[in-house]
């Protein structure tokens, strides 16, 4: 399952890994923790925060098997002296995550802080996620593959993984934090400090129990003050930037991606149609688009016009104003709760996406795992297929997958 770079020492399992409530944040015996590093400068420091901790750290990168690029070796004794002629194969030249690229970024940082450093082979797991991006394009939904790395591999595959090396807990260079309320069990997870960065609303998915086993070390920190300490160390990765694009989509055009797994030579074309149903335009296949979308409609309305909805079934793109594109209310399913599922209407902040502000509503559990949120004011972009995240305060409390 893994490629063993080097080998971790050898320690029994702390006595603390037999009762999953020892609670790291009151801790004071060093605990070992297996890090995901992505190469970033996130994760990178990270890794010398719970160094400093005192705890002992054990670095891994996922591989996804995907198209690498070109890595040139470092001059000189030190993996970190000299120039590094490392080349993106990015087609859009955008900063992914995951490369062999990010892979050697990770290495070295690991070597300069001399921690242990391993590459996990989960080339079949992203299999799967690249399944579900291709299936929910394909029918008109949106999909966040990032959502679905946190829940199934970064929480999930690498607690098996922890679990194989007697690892107590699992950290990642997310900008969330965790915060013990000393009338609950659990942790709470909360937004990050630097509001700018906050990625809590891509971990909503995680199973309630690994908050226990999770440390979030860069949360409580500005994104300047981690890149601060990053140069302050000498880490090349200092001023990388920050992953703009999905790591499995090197082209920027997933629908390129779409259409080379479908495996199919069908007619994907079809109407873009007004919501007064008035034929506008034709389109080449409806993975092309996502409700809310404005640019690259090519179609000449006189004023802004929206994708406001997708019909697979017609393989129709329904477009109209901003006015027609709000929503006050939206249902969602699979809905995962870090706190007590809620019992009857309450109040919230609720996102639509990762970079849409939380909006104040009332939402209310429903049977199967589902999820009503009802907004005070409209919001625009409410797309099939992303999450919607319910927020009290700084907590996040839980959400669903937008129907």
């Amino acid at each position: 399952m893994y490629r063993r770079l080097r080998t971790p020492c050898q320690r029994p399992a702390s006595p603390d890994f037999e009762h999953p409530e020892a609670d790291f944040q009151s801790a004071n015996a060093m605990a070992r923790i297996v890090l995901a590093m992505s190469g970033g400068v996130d994760s990178s420091v990270a890794a010398h925060l719970l160094q400093q901790q005192g705890h002992e750290v054990i670095g891994v990168f996922m591989r996804h098997g995907g198209q690498s690029p070109v890595i040139g070796c470092a001059t000189g004794d030190s993996p970190e002296n000299g120039p590094r002629p490392v080349s993106n194969s990015r087609l859009d030249h955008k900063q992914g995550c995951c490369s062999a690229a990010d892979a050697e970024d990770a290495r070295r940082v690991a070597d300069r802080l001399d921690i242990p450093f391993y590459a996990l082979d989960l080339q079949q797991e992203f299999r799967r996620i690249i399944d579900y991006f291709v299936d929910e394009y394909a029918t008109g939904r949106t999909p966040n593959p990032c959502v679905m790395c946190n829940t199934w591999l970064k929480f999930g595959k690498l607690f098996e993984y922890a679990d194989s090396i007697s690892a107590e807990f699992v950290a990642t260079g997310h900008y969330a934090r965790l915060v013990r309320s000393g009338v609950d069990e659990l942790p709470w997870l909360c937004r990050g400090l630097d509001r700018t960065k906050d990625q809590s609303y891509a971990l909503f998915g995680i199973e309630r129990q690994v908050l226990r086993r999770m440390i979030l070390p860069v949360g409580d920190h500005e994104k300047s003050h981690i890149r601060k300490i990053a140069a302050e160390l000498g880490l090349r990765v200092a001023n990388k930037r920050d992953s703009q694009e999905i790591c499995f989509v090197n082209t920027g055009e997933h629908h390129e991606l779409v259409r080379s797994r479908s495996g199919d030579n069908r007619d994907r074309t079809g109407d873009i149609i007004t919501t007064d149903g008035r034929v506008v335009g034709r389109h080449p296949g409806i993975e092309c688009f996502t409700v809310g979308q404005r640019k690259g409609l090519r179609v000449a309305m006189g004023e802004p016009h929206f994708v406001v909805r997708i019909e697979p079934k017609t393989r129709r793109v329904v477009i109209g104003t901003k006015d027609e594109l709000g929503r006050t209310e939206l249902t969602a399913d699979r809905t995962n709760w870090l706190v007590d599922p809620p019992v009857g209407p309450f109040r919230c902040q609720a996102k639509i996406r990762y970079n849409a502000e939380a909006a104040a509503a009332t939402a209310e559990t429903l049977a199967d795992q589902r999820l009503k949120v009802t907004f005070d004011e409209p919001r625009y972009g409410v797309a099939p297929g992303q999450a919607v995240v319910c927020y009290d305060g700084e907590r996040v409390l839980g959400g669903g997958w937008i129907e």
